[in-house]
């Protein structure tokens, strides 16, 4: 068993304090002992690979004709401005895939060349990425 008494010789010594160092703040020598994150940015790429992206979605015929239908139908319209509410695919700029954003927009000009809508808030939205377009917009032949 070990002697219960075995330090009481230098127990009531005063604390050393060196001469060539200052002593430590106490939030530094808080910090020793704060935990230690061995891999720093992994909770960062464990949420980065674990959030979901959309798909691009692919139209068929009929509906890439209806598209085009209502880009005339917009451009026979341009001078108005008119208001449409367009779902189109944004890119994810970090993995594969994207989202879809509905968004309600003015026309200000489309532009055939660059294919894109351009709003008059100067939002441009590329047609290739537009799936739906919704407008109150009459067709040529007087139909809603």
């Amino acid at each position: 068993m070990k002697d219960p008494h075995r330090y009481d010789d230098i127990i009531d010594l005063p604390r050393h304090v060196s001469k060539n160092h200052r002593p430590m703040s106490n939030a530094d020598r808080a910090a020793q002992f704060l935990p230690f994150a061995a891999l720093t940015g992994y909770d960062d790429a464990i949420r980065e690979t674990a959030r979901l992206t959309d798909q691009r979605i692919e139209l068929s015929e009929s509906e890439l004709t209806e598209l085009n239908d209502q880009f005339q139908r917009i451009a026979g319209q341009i001078r108005q401005q008119p208001e449409v509410t367009v779902t189109y695919f944004v890119e994810d700029e970090k993995k594969t895939g994207g989202r879809y954003e509905t968004r309600t927009l003015q026309i200000r000009r489309i532009d055939p060349v660059r294919r894109v809508l351009i709003g008059k808030d100067r939002t441009v939205i590329a047609m290739d990425d537009i799936i739906e377009i919704h407008s109150v917009l009459k067709r040529n032949d007087g139909i809603e």
